[in-house]
């Protein structure tokens, strides 16, 4: 199987994840619905840009979903759309995942072949 192929479903999956900080945004958004300055303390760790560049591409991939109040100034609140909130088993299989092969010490990795 061959991931580079668009057609492939786990495709679609891996450019959701492209975003540098996809994880940190969906991860959060998963406790509600957020406003973009209280997502931007909650996530510190990124940048105003990195932010707004990651939720853009989120909500262009259908797992996030931005709605716009017409208030002044103007309210911007962000959550998780149902392909956001079903994304969330994704992420935690592959959680488990990378959980069990943490786990593992270097003995029980596989061989190189280097020898």
């Amino acid at each position: 199987m061959s991931v580079s192929d668009p057609d492939k479903p786990i495709c679609e999956v891996l450019q959701v994840l492209g975003a540098k900080w996809s994880f940190v945004v969906i991860a959060e958004l998963q406790k509600g619905p957020k406003r973009f300055n209280r997502l931007q303390r909650d996530v510190a760790i990124v940048g105003t840009q990195s932010l707004t560049d990651t939720l853009r591409h989120l909500e262009q991939s259908g797992i996030v979903r931005r709605e716009v109040y017409p208030t002044v100034p103007v309210t911007v609140e962000y959550s998780l759309t149902e392909k956001g909130l079903d994304f969330q088993a994704a992420l935690a299989e592959m959680e488990k995942w990378a959980l069990r092969w943490r786990e593992r010490g270097p003995e029980e990795k596989q061989p190189t072949g280097e020898g």
